[in-house]
């Protein structure tokens, strides 16, 4: 199916920004990528980004500015879309920044981990906002000019949706049925690259993924192992197994329907204290030695010594597991070491798993 062609706009040119905006643009739609990484914005404009994947290697020519450059845009016509492809932290004033350049008609797209939706919507307008839930999907881009994604084939092939897109808000309007068609469109442009839907249940995908995060993302980066070396460590599966379950905890008290992430169904990981359900979603993660050594934003994180997500992360599911006044032990220390990391205190390593379990389990 060929794709409609429509003016996009990214914000943000990092691995999940230069993936999409590359695909996009490869495409035949009009791209542009604004974004305050220098020599990214150099490189592409001038050689291209090349994205690889489990599909045929490719040069994208997307239109790169620098954020100074933004003045540009301010003399054309609006665009039909805007992407938000920024950290966490850096959402209120993406958002802020990207919505004066994108059409009252036009839908502007989350396309971040953690739960940024509220801020945007807030800023550009709930019936104008939308989240992109990104499952089972690793991009990584550490040298200007390169994006690349780890496997062997798309998601489509064993039948799962990697791109669940949804809006905020669910009213049978007018208005509402103008934007569901601008949603189908985004919907039409990102399933070239791989399996997409339109979702009914944002809030419930957002959670499901936010478990998966706040379950791998830290213990990569505390660890500096990638995805295959974590699986093959007792501690660390240790770690994520109860990662997974306080975060499912929180899930299911707020009222987020969400029945499968990591692998399994929210209610194993909810059961892991079980001996026996323990064993099976152990046996489960440690099967995964032998995949892709995948390294997903924190670790690149840590790699590039950059600033992590963790507050808006980890730090997230523990602000609502104490308004419910739920102790969350493994969430919490895993926060308090990346935050050391972060802060230069500590450096990566595995040990830092070790230490979590020792501490909890000695308590």
């Amino acid at each position: 199916m060929k794709p409609i062609k429509e003016r996009v706009l990214f914000i943000g040119a990092g691995a999940v920004g230069s993936y999409l905006g590359g695909w996009l643009s490869a495409t035949g739609h009009s791209v542009t990528i604004i974004d305050p990484w220098h020599e990214q914005v150099e490189h592409v404009n001038q050689y291209g980004i090349e994205v690889s994947g489990p599909h045929d290697t490719f040069v994208a020519k997307p239109r790169m500015l620098h954020l100074h450059q933004s003045e540009i845009l301010a003399r054309e016509q609006l665009f039909n879309f805007g992407f938000i492809a920024m950290k966490a932290y850096d959402t209120e004033w993406s958002a802020q920044f990207i919505n004066k350049f994108i059409h009252p008609d036009g839908l502007i797209i989350s396309a971040q981990n953690c739960w940024p939706d509220e801020e945007i919507g807030n800023i550009a307008g709930k019936n104008r906002a939308a989240g992109l839930v990104m499952s089972n999907i690793s991009v990584e881009s550490y040298e200007p000019g390169k994006v690349s994604r780890p496997g062997h084939s798309r998601m489509r092939d064993i039948g799962h949706d990697v791109f669940r897109i949804g809006l905020h808000e669910k009213e049978e309007t007018k208005e509402q049925e103008k934007i569901r068609k601008e949603l189908e469109k985004i919907r039409k442009a990102l399933d070239v690259i791989d399996s997409s839907v339109i979702t009914e249940n944002l809030w419930g995908e957002r959670w499901a993924k936010l478990c998966q995060n706040c379950m791998g993302n830290p213990v990569v980066a505390m660890s500096n192992l990638g995805t295959a070396e974590l699986a093959s460590d007792e501690a660390c599966r240790k770690l994520q197994i109860n990662l997974a379950r306080e975060a499912a905890e929180i899930g299911v008290k707020l009222g987020f329907d969400f029945d499968k992430f990591g692998g399994a169904t929210t209610d194993m990981w909810l059961q892991s204290n079980n001996k026996d359900t323990y064993l099976e979603l152990d046996k489960m993660i440690e099967q995964r030695s032998t995949g892709p050594n995948r390294r997903p934003s924190m670790g690149q994180d840590i790699h590039r010594a950059r600033k992590t997500e963790i507050l808006h992360m980890s730090g997230h599911v523990l602000k609502q597991a104490r308004a419910l006044k739920v102790d969350l032990p493994f969430t919490k220390k895993t926060m308090e070491m990346v935050i050391h990391i972060d802060s230069g205190l500590i450096n990566p390593s595995v040990d830092n798993v070790h230490t979590i379990i020792n501490s909890i389990v000695n308590n």
